[in-house]
Parts: structure tokens; sequence; C-alpha cells
């Protein structure tokens, strides 16, 4: 079992797995890519409704007698059907933000690398200088 579990962190660390470890760098270069739609339809879903009534039987029994008696009582049923088509903006690329280190983890030779970020970390990279030390956890390598 033990096996397993280091064998599966080495093959995920060596595909650039989900990016746990922070790394740091000097600040190269940022690119934003943007998210991509598409207009697209699909079915138009309304509730439809219908009202009846329904025949209701009741019965009370006192010193050993039984009266029945009926009552109409109002009912309803909805359920929801398909009516024409609407048309709707389909993502088909979402939103990504890019942040590119040199000498990553204080290896001069790694340059030019990529990383995908969230948003608040684009923003902080976007406000350091080029050629800044930052350090951040990276959603992933490349971008």
């Amino acid at each position: 079992m033990a096996a397993s579990v280091t064998l599966l962190a080495c093959a995920l660390s060596a595909c650039g797995g989900s990016g746990d470890s922070n790394v740091s760098g000097a600040r190269d270069d940022l690119r934003i890519i943007t998210k991509k739609t598409v207009t697209d339809t699909r079915p138009r879903m309304v509730e439809q409704c219908t009202t009846g009534t329904k025949k209701v039987k009741h019965t009370s029994t006192t010193k050993g007698k039984t009266r029945t008696w009926y009552t109409t009582e109002p009912t309803r049923t909805c359920k929801r059907v398909q009516q024409g088509t609407e048309t709707y903006d389909r993502v088909v690329r979402r939103p990504r933000w890019c942040v590119e280190l040199d000498d990553v983890d204080g290896n001069t030779r790694r340059d030019d690398v990529w990383y995908e970020v969230d948003s608040s970390t684009y923003t902080k990279a976007a406000a350091a200088a080029e050629g800044e030390k930052l350090a951040f956890t990276p959603l992933r390598t490349g971008c």
C-alpha cells in the first residue's frame, strides 16, 4: 500500500500535478487568456399546471353510528414541459491567468517557466515590477 502511494505521488509530481507547493522566482511576463463563448440553443422548459377537483370521502363514528359524507376539494398538478428553444452563451474556454518566472526556485538555468494562477495572484504579480521576486502556489505548470 505504501509503495503504491509513493508511486502515485511520484507520477503526479512528474506530470506537473495539481501544484500544491510554492514556487518562487523573478517576475518575467504576464498574460491573460480570455474566456471564449459561443451562442448555442437549448430547450426552453416552462412549468405547466392543471387544476381540477377530486371527491374525498369522510367518515365519523359517534355512539356506534358511522356517518359518511363526501366533499369536493381542489387539486393542482404541475410539470415542466418544453416550449420552444432559448439561446444562451456557452463557455468553450474558461479564463486563465498566467505568470512567467525566471530563476525558478533559485535555479538560474530555469527561465521562462509559465504557471497558471488564480486571479488574485495574477493581480499581485501585475503590481510587481518586472524582475521583482515573487512566491506563490500555482494552479498548474504551463499556460
